[in-house]
């Protein structure tokens, strides 16, 4: 199966998982999942793959506190997962996102063809997004690496931020590091690439 983004006629929000009782959705053709720090840019990043508006962009951090399922073209799913590293979150609410979290890996990881794990490239990295990337390490999990809103970088910061996190992260499994932005639109060509060739393989 290989996706053409310009040719997506339907993407909707087709199921919200809050409590641990929750029930997924049925599998379908499998599910690319996003997860990152509040205030990474993910909400806008999506609607930038998928070039239209359908997750919710806040100028709030910590706002996204479920799962969110997005079926494309009733073939496969986006799964928004809920920001973390939220200074203001109570202790609480940190607690309720490691479970709600912790039950998606466990329950899901069978139907996830790529995690997607956002990393603002302005920063370096930080706590929470390396105990972020140790836990899916443990569990087996290899991601791939976006670096948001590397429009806000120069041409040279932007290549020694890549290699930054080229040297950083080499021993955490990471399948690929790809810098990119929801307005300039660089990677989304990149990880649509990703996206395909994850469909075609059996």
């Amino acid at each position: 199966m290989t996706i053409n983004p310009s040719k997506i006629e339907s993407v909707r929000l087709e199921k919200v998982i809050v409590k641990l009782n929750d029930d997924f959705p049925p599998s379908l053709n499998g599910e690319f999942a996003f997860v990152g720090r509040s205030n990474v840019g993910k909400s806008s990043l999506l609607n930038a793959i998928l070039g239209k508006k359908v997750a919710y962009v806040s100028k709030n951090p910590g706002k996204t506190r479920s799962i969110n399922y997005f079926l494309i073209d009733n073939k496969f799913y986006f799964v928004d997962l809920p920001g973390y590293g939220y200074a203001r979150a109570s202790k609480k609410d940190r607690e309720e996102w490691r479970k709600v979290i912790d039950r998606y890996f466990e329950e899901r990881n069978w139907n996830m063809r790529i995690l997607f794990s956002l990393i603002d490239s302005r920063h370096e990295l930080m706590e929470s997004d390396e105990q972020l990337l140790e836990w899916i390490q443990m569990l087996g999990i290899s991601p791939v690496i976006l670096l948001t809103k590397v429009d806000k970088l120069s041409n040279s910061e932007k290549t020694k931020q890549y290699k930054y996190y080229e040297n950083i992260l080499a021993d955490y499994g990471i399948k690929k590091i790809i810098p990119c932005s929801s307005i300039s639109k660089e990677g989304i060509g990149l990880i649509w690439n990703l996206i395909n060739e994850s469909m075609r393989e059996v």
